[in-house]
């Protein structure tokens, strides 16, 4: 297909007519950047992406990296070359320091580039996605020896990097993890144990793979108290090979031209990270920025599938209208199925790219507790939200295909299955119910919801004095979120967590739904007054969102305040 992989233009209307991402070059560390350096920064990773790693999404689909008989694995030439563009152009390197080499670019323009290549190959864009993660971890946690030692070489694109927290018999369940680290006379730690599903574990792609590895030391008590955090390099510095080895790749039914990997750590070296015994909450910095990032991975996945849906629908002749054959899109059904898929898409990269906002006013102290408050409030709903219903936008895009939609012809086939990954990646959708309900939404005495209500609330104020429709879609939303408060405190009133916490994937994708609907009625509001389809077509996809989707919250709500206790009472031997 020859459908772009993204819009620019949405991007420009969120970044400029919406973010105002250019008033951000006000705050010293910005200063330096202009709305052109924030566009040719897009511009490059669109040649990029379109040139150097969109050409071979398929053949690393259809060629999975190789475990060769060394142990060592082989992927796909085309992978390493374009990672190499990507890395010799900046993008690894986009919002770190400048006197590390970066180009100290907002983080708000910095995912707006990183996800023209995420739409373009989800397989390949892993490897530089996991590499900033780390790189950031430890540029904010390390010392400066360590910082200098695997950084840099990480900006460079010379090292890649890593993170590894599940085990074989531990997934999410952090604090059962086995790996030991056992203290070194030279300051070192031997590292022994096994880590599963890890991204990136093993290639041919670099120098050196640097490994952020959860291990426990001697001292640390039971559970995730006794977690610290260890670099542990594939290659030591004096060159000499780590004890890491690769036991086996898993093979995904989507995203294959990412290693997965099981390792085993046969009493290599590690180097800890910070203080001993807290490992874990040092290892949220890199699993917080992965939850946003998988969110966006998700998005482009979901908005490129919508974006060749809409082309094949133009092209694709099937019916009559009026005694003419039409092309399917003059099907109110295509294109209510495609009306769905932008809302979902468009709404996505709207939540993602705010989230990423407020990382940027958290970092410059541009009211920066809050702003970090209403971060950690989002962040499992900007993963799990378009994981969920980004990849149901892949699926009716493959329905809008019909019968070549399964099919290996057209790329929505693989599209699925790259995004079918991601509710499951960075923590399952059922976890990060958990992590809103169980915690974000309590924390600090209900503070998180609380601002989170503030700031939706200043929103439906502002579309209720508009026109009619605002009006009517301020109402919706501000009755939702009424609802969403009250059941809140109905859950948290049981005084048992077990009812309360029991349907909570039913609550992220409630208040999820909430959410988005907000972040709609944000971009109603900023193309108010403005003419042209793409503007129509916002007002379309709002209204679609609004008056088809947001309703989807009623009953859940129900649900929840009824303090419904099926799936608590339901016996295992039942099933």
């Amino acid at each position: 297909m020859t459908a772009p992989i993204l819009s620019r233009r949405d991007l420009d209307f969120l970044l400029h007519e919406w973010l105002d991402v250019t008033a951000l070059t006000e705050r010293p560390r910005f200063a330096e950047h202009s709305r052109e350096t924030f566009d040719a920064v897009l511009e490059l990773a669109a040649e990029i992406a379109e040139r150097d790693f969109r050409p071979h999404n398929r053949a690393a689909d259809d060629h999975e990296p190789v475990m060769r008989a060394d142990g060592s694995v082989e992927v796909l030439p085309e992978v390493g070359a374009a990672l190499r563009r990507f890395a010799d152009a900046g993008f690894t390197a986009a919002s770190f320091d400048e006197e590390l080499g970066g180009m100290q670019l907002p983080a708000t323009v910095a995912r707006a580039a990183m996800i023209w290549f995420q739409a373009a190959n989800a397989g390949t864009s892993n490897y530089p996605l996991l590499t900033v993660g780390n790189a950031n971890l430890i540029a904010h946690h390390g010392t400066p020896e360590q910082i200098e030692q695997w950084v840099r070489p990480m900006l460079e694109g010379r090292y890649f990097g890593t993170m590894c927290l599940s085990e074989p018999g531990a997934g999410s369940s952090l604090a059962d993890i086995t790996t030991k680290a056992e203290p070194q006379a030279d300051g070192t730690y031997r590292i022994t144990g096994s880590k599963m599903w890890i991204s990136g574990g093993e290639h041919d792609l670099a120098e050196n793979i640097v490994h952020l590895v959860l291990a426990k030391a001697p001292g640390g008590g039971p559970g995730v108290k006794g977690i610290s955090l260890f670099i542990v390099p594939k290659v030591l510095p004096g060159g000499e090979r780590n004890g890491v080895n690769l036991v086996g790749l898993n093979h995904k039914m989507g995203m294959r031209g990412t290693t997965n990997t099981l390792l085993g750590f046969d009493g290599a070296t590690g180097y800890l990270v910070g203080e001993e015994h807290q490992g874990l909450a040092y290892m949220f910095h890199m699993m917080n920025e992965a939850r946003i990032g998988v969110g966006m991975l998700a998005t482009a996945l979901g908005y490129t599938g919508y974006l060749q849906a809409v082309e094949y629908a133009r092209v694709r002749t099937q019916g009559r209208v009026k005694g003419r054959v039409v092309p399917i899109i003059e099907h109110a059904d295509v294109r209510r199925m495609l009306l769905a898929q932008k809302s979902y898409v468009e709404g996505a990269l709207a939540l993602g790219l705010y989230c990423s906002k407020l990382v940027d006013d958290q970092d410059t102290g541009v009211d920066a507790e809050r702003a970090a408050l209403l971060l950690d409030v989002l962040t499992p709903i900007a993963k799990s939200w378009p994981s969920q219903w980004c990849l149901e936008a892949n699926s009716l895009a493959i329905q809008v295909h019909g019968g070549y939609g399964y099919a290996r012809d057209y790329d929505v086939e693989q599209f699925y299955r790259d995004n079918r990954l991601n509710p499951i990646h960075e923590g399952t959708h059922g976890i990060q119910g958990l992590d809103l309900l169980g915690r974000k939404v309590v924390m600090n005495g209900g503070a998180g919801l609380a601002v989170l209500a503030e700031t939706i609330g200043a929103t439906v104020a502002r579309a209720a004095s508009g026109d009619a429709l605002q009006a009517e879609y301020a109402g919706a939303l501000g009755a939702a979120l009424d609802r969403l408060l009250e059941v809140t405190a109905t859950l948290w009133g049981t005084g048992d967590p077990a009812v309360a916490l029991a349907n909570s994937s039913v609550y992220l994708e409630a208040a999820g739904h909430i959410v988005v609907a907000w972040m709609w009625l944000e971009q109603l509001l900023a193309a108010d007054g403005r003419d042209g389809a793409f503007y129509d077509g916002k007002r379309a996809a709002a209204r679609y969102f609004l008056r088809f989707e947001l309703p989807r919250t009623g009953p859940q709500l129900d649900l929840l305040s009824s303090l419904d206790r099926t799936t608590l009472d339901t016996d295992p031997a039942w099933l």
